[in-house]
């Protein structure tokens, strides 16, 4: 299952890759790793700042 979930965010993190990368380049893979990271690390700090809310609070 979390090979399908890394699969899915190198595939949307193929052609952003691509726009500043040719795809035949010998460093394609390395900075589309590097792409897929910054995504990982965008949805975490999104799921995190979603569900880190106290809605009970006062304002």
């Amino acid at each position: 299952m979390l090979g399908w979930f890394v699969r899915i965010l190198f595939a949307i993190a193929a052609p952003i890759t691509a726009l500043f990368v040719a795809r035949d380049a010998l460093n394609f893979g390395l900075i589309q790793t590097i792409v897929t990271m910054l995504l990982v690390t965008a949805l975490v700090g999104l799921i995190a700042a979603c569900t880190g809310r106290d809605r009970q609070a006062p304002r």
